[in-house]
């Protein structure tokens, strides 16, 4: 029998008090790990990840803890970090899925549209990877968020796009970085996700949307979680500096 075994490991998932961060919580907590689960401190994140942390510790005393941290802000994360290794003793994994959307056209995009973007998207990737690697333990593996939007460049997501294909560039730097130890770092690229988020966009773009995706189905939080899981185990172990795309097989 071929499983995945993350006791005495310790997850840091950005943004994931809902939706796939969520999911892949659980994910890892069901895998044995312990997880650690980053939400931006606003009144609704903080409550959805205190409730999440305490259903992971129901489940398994001590397995889990909420912790506020605004990615876009270096001092806020190197604060999280101090505070990760002395009450953790350090990280074994960090998954950077932190992300806010602003869509708008080009011309119509105001300045300050483009900037918390990229301050969240981007921004917060380098910040929690630079700290993270301070804390994280030889061996362990970093797998961040990128996205569909970033290969097939969608209406209206110009800070979207460019922030997630900045993401996965920053992942193939990062594998080459790390390598001497032993820390793996690869990117996803989610297609369109079932999520609360997936929810909001109109059924008539939902249907052309479908079109697309040779498998007719928007993917489940489930599966984007599970490939992450993947990548930070062993079966693993000589996958670095790739993108891997959850998409159901849309090509555009």
């Amino acid at each position: 029998m071929i499983s995945i075994d993350f006791s005495f490991k310790t997850a840091l998932i950005t943004g994931a008090s809902q939706g796939i961060g969520a999911e892949t919580a659980r994910t890892f907590h069901r895998a044995g790990s312990k997880v650690l689960v980053n939400h931006p401190g606003l009144p609704g994140t903080t409550a959805d990840a205190e409730l999440l942390a305490a259903e992971l510790n129901s489940a398994r005393p001590g397995s889990a803890a909420a912790i506020a941290c605004d990615v876009s802000q270096p001092s806020s994360v190197q604060a999280m970090m101090a505070l990760i290794k002395a009450e953790h003793d350090g990280i074994d994994f960090l998954i950077n899925n932190a992300a806010i959307i602003r869509d708008r056209t080009i011309a119509r995009m105001s300045l300050d549209e483009w900037d918390a973007v990229m301050r969240v998207n981007l921004d917060g990737v380098f910040h929690c990877s630079k700290f993270a690697l301070e804390i994280m333990r030889d061996g362990g593996a970093i797998v961040s968020f990128g996205s569909i939007a970033a290969i097939q460049g969608f209406f209206g997501q110009a800070n979207y796009a460019a922030a997630k294909a900045g993401v996965q560039a920053m992942m193939r730097v990062l594998s080459r970085e790390c390598a001497r130890r032993n820390i793996r770092a690869n990117a996803i690229a989610p297609g369109v996700i079932d999520t609360a988020m997936a929810a909001t966009i109109p059924e008539n773009v939902r249907q052309e949307m479908m079109k697309n995706i040779p498998l007719a189905r928007f993917g489940d939080p489930s599966e984007v979680a599970n490939v992450v899981l993947f990548l930070c185990s062993p079966l693993a172990s000589y996958i670095t500096g790739q993108t891997i795309e959850i998409n159901g097989g849309w090509r555009g």
